[in-house]
């Protein structure tokens, strides 16, 4: 195969198609917003991540990556679309199903179609099948189909799209094997076969585990909050146990894998997933729980002004899907709040109603709080006393327990830090 089409350009499908370019294979890059086409076209790229833009430009220089906005013919189709969930917490499968619909067109005997987007157990089968036979072929036996999860981490993508064991889901076992010949082209982890609803499971399974041990760390930072416990230091110690692992609290948990996946699920086997629907309820429940303990400490907290450090959700990367520290920022408002947000990764953003602010002072100055709820490398090495001068009253929530306590008590500040009762 030495023609591929990728329908959706965006964290996982842009590096895709550039890794496929940039390793000699002519490439289609698809996406049906007409700014990224027109962004990635004009030499720039829409998504922060390191070394990508390179990649990209060298793909396009070559030749050997087109971006357009619908699909061409090719050997080999991959849909690589976002699965958002719906308010319900429904898989919105929307974007799969016009994906899928867009190729029918194209295809042809021989053709290979890959489902990278992360999806509920049989959605290959069940949904992306019967949709693709509507060209009139076969699966499996005039065309193949296959299923095969992203794995990588936003801020390493290309590294790890390269150094990351695969997992090819076949729906036959030919299906399975041209998966694995067609991503052997970049992929230097290991290549593992199987079928493609085991596939889509697997990639649920890893997410929903993170899931389940955040939330039993968020769920420990409340009840030491309840006994008067310091929980950072009461994980330290059970984790000397050697088989005990407790992973860190915080103010909830975003991106488009951990705080959706396991969410499908829920959806296919709500009678089996109770545990994976608790744990979903704990972890999204931590923003209000943050915002509880302000209230706590303020009292009402309609015209008091915050300043919010972060919204990404994760470090040093500008994601901001399903982030926690930006539904902090709703409830303190709709709580009456003024806040004040700064994040040195995010520009503009419809979700924050033009409360960015273009510095962490300009963020800080007349607020009566500041809350860390991301760790940029850049808030490690703030500027605090400044701060504590623009500040209407010199206090930190450090929702992730990263900061220098002591030097901000030494400074002026009262220091609230979540899962500790107590600290000042």
């Amino acid at each position: 195969m030495s023609d591929v089409c990728v329908v959706g350009l965006g964290y996982i499908g842009l590096p895709t198609a550039s890794m496929f370019a940039t390793h000699g294979l002519d490439v289609v890059g698809v996406d049906v917003n007409q700014a990224v086409v027109a962004t990635l076209n004009g030499g720039d790229i829409h998504i922060e991540e390191p070394g990508l833009k390179t990649v990209v430009q060298a793909a396009i220089r070559s030749g050997c990556l087109k971006v357009v906005d619908h699909p061409e013919p090719a050997d080999a189709f991959i849909i690589a679309v976002p699965t958002p969930i719906n308010l319900d917490k429904t898989a919105d499968m929307r974007y799969v199903i016009s994906a899928t619909e867009s190729i029918v067109p194209h295809l042809r005997h021989g053709n290979l179609v890959i489902l990278e987007s992360t999806s509920p157990p049989r959605t290959t089968v069940d949904l992306v099948k019967p949709i693709l036979e509507c060209s009139g072929l076969q699966a499996g036996q005039d065309f193949l189909l296959a299923y095969s999860p992203e794995r990588v981490l936003p801020g390493q993508i290309l590294h790890e799209l390269v150094e990351n064991s695969r997992v090819i889901g076949g729906i036959n076992c030919a299906s399975a094997e041209a998966g694995r010949d067609l991503y052997a082209t970049f992929v230097q982890g290991e290549i593992v076969l199987t079928d493609a609803t085991t596939a889509e499971m697997v990639k649920l399974m890893e997410n929903t585990y993170r899931d389940i041990n955040i939330a039993i760390a968020n769920e420990f930072a409340r009840l030491a909050d309840r006994f008067g416990v310091n929980v950072w230091e009461a994980i330290a110690i059970a984790n000397r146990h050697p088989r005990v692992k407790i992973l860190q609290p915080g103010p909830g948990v975003g991106g488009h894998c951990i705080s959706v996946d396991p969410w499908f699920f829920v959806e296919a086997a709500p009678d089996i997933a109770q545990l994976i629907h608790q744990a979903r309820l704990v972890n999204d429940g931590q923003p209000a729980y943050v915002v509880a303990k302000l209230r706590e400490r303020f009292g009402d907290l309609r015209g008091k002004t915050f300043a919010a450090l972060g919204v990404a959700y994760k470090p040093d990367v500008d994601d901001l899907r399903e982030s926690p520290a930006v539904e902090i920022v709703h409830l303190l408002r709709e709580a009456g709040a003024v806040v004040q947000v700064f994040d040195p990764y995010v520009k503009q953003n419809d979700n924050l109603d033009g409360l960015l602010v273009d510095s962490v002072e300009a963020a800080a100055t007349g607020a009566a709080g500041l809350l860390l709820l991301v760790q940029h490398r850049e808030f490690l090495k703030l500027d605090i006393a400044r701060l504590a001068s623009v500040m209407q009253r010199p206090f930190v929530f450090d929702t992730r327990n990263v900061l220098d306590h002591q030097a901000w008590q030494a400074a002026g500040f009262e220091v609230l830090v979540l899962g500790v009762a107590s600290e000042s």
